[in-house]
């Protein structure tokens, strides 16, 4: 008689590979139909990933189902390995997400991002000049500056901008610039307020605006530092979920061996 641990491995494993097979079908579409950058760029770990959790998730049904032990074992293997990893990486996303904070502006219901403020190890790994072409293609494709459109400068500085709207639709206000719309601003014929790279950086041309500038970059880690916020929490959850899923693994484990040696 099948014990009730292996046949909640099986179903669950079952659950598993037809999540694989979906990703597995996003990435082969993107692949095929083009796409955005952003699809583009997404299109192989979606592939890898859910190929990775195919093989695994067949370890385990197989192991649990078939009752041969050494699947099972490799399957709780690789359970063990996500445990620890995803547990390091909840720390080490903490960590690294510790610094930086919008600044408010004076007179402006939006806020303002600096990239000396984050993490040396966001600015060197994340925004790098290696990954930010790939990116800035990505955050074009989004047209998020064309959805801004607003013609009113009164109107426009009470808007409460996203991290990259600010960053990368506009210049920074301390280069004081004069308004003209959302993505159009107009340098003073004394040149910028300040000595900074953004200022000289800004462009009218509605496809470079401001995407090149330190603020975009600080924008875009903005994003990412509350989504790595948010993923701690979401990965504690899954963590309580996986302990408990590995503990029944290994009571399957243990039945495998059991029935072996009757």
């Amino acid at each position: 008689m099948v014990r009730i641990s292996n046949t909640f491995i099986g179903l669950l494993n079952v659950l598993a590979m037809l999540i694989a097979v979906a990703a597995m079908a996003a990435g082969a579409y993107f692949h095929f139909h083009g796409g955005t950058q952003c699809q583009k760029f997404l299109q192989m770990p979606l592939v890898v990933a859910g190929a990775v959790l195919f093989a695994v998730s067949l370890c385990g049904l197989v192991g649990s189902v078939c009752k041969i032990s050494f699947m099972l074992w490799i399957y709780l293997f690789v359970m063990l390995v996500l445990i620890v990893g995803l547990l390091v990486f909840t720390i080490f996303a903490l960590i690294v997400t510790s610094k930086g904070v919008g600044q408010a502006v004076s007179n402006r219901g939006y806020k303002e991002y600096k990239l000396g403020d984050y993490s040396n190890w966001l600015r060197n790994h994340l925004v790098n000049d290696k990954n930010w072409e790939q990116i800035k293609g990505c955050l074009k494709d989004t047209d998020v500056c064309r959805r801004m459109g607003n013609d009113d400068a009164a109107a426009f500085y009470r808007e409460n901008l996203s991290p990259i709207q600010s960053g990368c639709c506009k210049p920074p206000t301390y280069c004081g610039f004069e308004f003209k719309n959302a993505t159009f601003w107009v340098m003073p014929k004394t040149g910028p307020a300040v000595t900074d790279s953004d200022c000289k950086t800004w462009s009218n041309d509605q496809k470079q605006l401001c995407y090149d500038c330190k603020s975009c970059k600080a924008g875009l880690l903005a994003i990412i530092k509350s989504q790595w916020r948010m993923l701690a929490i979401i990965n504690a959850c899954v963590l309580v979920v996986l302990v408990f899923v590995y503990s029944v693994g290994c009571c399957a484990f243990r039945n495998n061996r059991r029935d072996k040696y009757r």
